[in-house]
């Protein structure tokens, strides 16, 4: 399938889903998980920050660095990646309601709602709220700027956990049933900025594949679904985006 066959593609399917990785958000400026352990924080293994254990031993250390993710990430602004895919799930919900647009996101930086999104489903949970250790209750985090770590739960007063979901911890039930429903119904499933390594999110595409549906893939370098994918652009997201949508643009 070439750029045309694509855009055409896109234009005609029904039911659109999307699943964006770290990728789109490094456009604008968002470090990777793992990128983001530098200078103070270069000494701890993701382990030792993002864990039910590291948050047992020492949950005062884990908030400063989640707080300091936090602050990051409100400083940045959603790129043309995200603004391309706001518009589209404008367009799609315009023809066919509701259903017809899909977002699935592994990143937890919010970018996507900023940029107009509505209600993306966080497969790895946000760094914009926080969850109560005993009650459950997710709220959102205060300001940045004058945020002091741990928050209190509005409903019990109980101390607040990140809401992110760390190394051994399931992704929630109820986001990753309807995140596969929805690959599962997809005309056209687009896999954006990931690597397409980590499970089960890596496997969402093949779940449009066994049920008749494309898959469109944007990315910079290779991964394993590449070869899988009915089209394939080597880009980042907001150039991949621009390229496949530009009909639609003109």
């Amino acid at each position: 399938m070439n750029l045309a066959e694509a855009r055409s593609t896109l234009q005609a399917a029904r039911r659109v889903v999307v699943l964006t990785g770290a990728g789109i958000s490094a456009e604008s400026g968002i470090p990777t998980f793992r990128d983001a352990q530098t200078g103070h924080w270069a000494r701890f293994r993701p382990e030792d920050l993002a864990s039910p254990d590291a948050y047992h031993r020492d949950p005062e250390l884990v908030w400063e660095w989640y707080a300091g993710r936090f602050r990051d990430v409100m400083q940045a602004q959603p790129n043309r990646g995200h603004l391309l895919l706001a518009e589209l799930e404008r367009q799609k919900r315009a023809e066919g309601g509701s259903d017809a647009f899909t977002l699935v996101t592994q990143n937890v930086d919010g970018l996507h709602q900023r940029a107009g999104s509505a209600a993306p489903l966080e497969l790895h949970g946000t760094l914009l709220s926080a969850r109560c250790e005993a009650c459950g209750h997710v709220q959102p985090l205060p300001d940045a700027a004058t945020f002091t770590p741990p928050p209190k739960c509005e409903v019990c007063g109980h101390r607040m956990r990140p809401h992110i979901v760390w190394f051994g911890e399931f992704l929630p039930d109820d986001v990753l049933a309807l995140a596969e429903l929805q690959f599962k119904r997809a005309d056209v499933a687009l896999i954006i900025g990931t690597s397409s390594l980590v499970y089960p999110a890596a496997g969402l595409a093949d779940r449009t594949r066994s049920h008749g549906g494309l898959v469109f893939e944007i990315n910079p370098d290779e991964t394993p679904l590449t070869q899988r994918a009915s089209f394939s652009l080597r880009a980042t997201a907001s150039e991949g985006l621009t390229r496949l949508m530009e009909a639609r643009d003109a």
